[in-house]
């Protein structure tokens, strides 16, 4: 029986409410054995711990209806929080463990355990709170990675080279505001770009805190010879595509709903409605068939669609260039590493047969503010035709 997208959503909270309980619970039972065992008061403890835990969700929860500056601060706390839940339960699963795998050789005797289980509670908790730290700098030093790609195609009117700034999974909201949006402003403009692209995820979720704070206002883009063109990604449908598409444009900024445009340059681009729709009511994907049927396939083909799926099939066609996001490069190890069993690439560039793919790993990010083993970037890349 096919389920509809509410239901589908219905389950995915449930899993996800759980799973985020059922951590919360190990972390919690973990801290406070090991501070009760050192004859210490778990009170304090109970109270940090429970409105810590709390913050992301209810922030969330308050957002949808009452965006304010109190629910920004829910929401970065909160993610903070979900960055300590990961390497939280990481690190005590190890500890827990090796000290299983001890006990049939005695190796820690009874006597001690109280007061190892301290030393490993406040360890555990500075070390986490230093990669915090860490991860929060790298996040907010987001790169600027560079590539030359060439087609065998011939530009129009003589032209041999476009330069391309690529940027996907801003996502502003709570966490990302006016201040990143001026940064991102400046490494737009140093790389003098001939047209801009925004590869989806624009919004993160709920577009109260972007109207709010007229987020997208702050983005100042420099005189593009060819203008700049956005996608839509799986975020703009979990929060209200009915807003969000025309707050976008309304900052200048054209949202290719499955459209087909040609440059005067000859370049076409095509821009995807987000595989999100395919599950949304209302919504449809028109296939890349039908996409690329009206294209003239002597002349350059550049392929924008968020999420990198199917990419093996892009080998069959005329699309010189895949542009994509989604993936975050994992954000934080070592989830990463799933990210990269999941996808056919999930983070830089490879070729498909003759189509090249890149894969951002977004300039923006999702929970919390930090990234570790992973970095924020902006893509430049300069397309170089056939010149004879």
């Amino acid at each position: 029986m096919d389920l509809t997208r509410r239901q589908q959503m219905a389950i995915f909270l449930t899993v996800v409410l759980t799973a985020y309980i059922l951590t919360n619970f190990y972390l919690w039972f973990k801290g406070r054995r090991a501070l009760s065992g050192a004859g210490m008061s778990t009170t304090l403890y109970n109270v940090v711990f429970i409105s810590l835990a709390s913050t992301y969700i209810l922030g969330k929860f308050l957002e949808h209806s009452y965006s304010s500056l109190f629910t920004d601060i829910l929401s970065v706390i909160g993610g903070f929080w979900m960055a300590f839940m990961l390497y939280g339960f990481l690190a005590w699963l190890t500890a827990d463990i090796l000290l299983l795998i001890q006990k049939p050789f005695h190796l820690i005797s009874p006597e001690t355990l109280p007061k190892l289980r301290l030393w490993l509670f406040a360890g555990v908790t500075s070390g986490i709170i230093l990669l915090i730290i860490i991860g929060f700098f790298t996040a907010i030093s987001p790169v600027t990675s560079r590539y030359v790609i060439e087609t065998d195609k011939k530009f129009a009117g003589g032209s041999e080279q476009l330069r391309i700034v690529a940027v996907s999974d801003i996502h502003l909201g709570s966490v990302i505001r006016k201040r990143s949006m001026r940064h991102l402003s400046e490494m737009i403009t140093r790389e003098n770009p001939d047209l801009v692209l925004f590869l989806g995820d624009i919004i993160d979720g709920s577009i109260g805190p972007v109207l709010r704070g007229d987020l997208l206002s702050s983005l100042q883009l420099p005189d593009l010879r060819y203008g700049n063109y956005a996608i839509t990604g799986n975020h703009e449908f979990i929060g209200d595509l009915h807003k969000s598409i025309p707050y976008i444009e309304s900052k200048g900024i054209r949202v290719l709903k499955d459209e087909v445009i040609r440059l005067d340059n000859g370049v076409q681009i095509i821009g995807r409605i987000d595989r999100t729709a395919m599950h949304t009511p209302g919504s449809k994907r028109t296939s890349l068939d039908t996409l690329l049927s009206g294209i003239d396939r002597n002349a350059p083909v550049i392929l924008l669609d968020h999420q990198p799926y199917d990419l093996a099939a892009l080998a069959a066609t005329p699309v010189d260039l895949q542009l994509s996001g989604h993936t975050h490069n994992g954000q934080m190890w070592p989830i990463n590493l799933i990210t990269d069993s999941m996808f056919e690439l999930s983070h830089g560039h490879r070729m498909f047969g003759k189509t090249h793919v890149i894969v951002s790993s977004g300039f923006g990010l999702w929970g919390p503010r930090m990234r570790l083993g992973t970095r924020a970037e902006i893509l430049s890349i300069t397309l170089k035709g056939r010149s004879e």
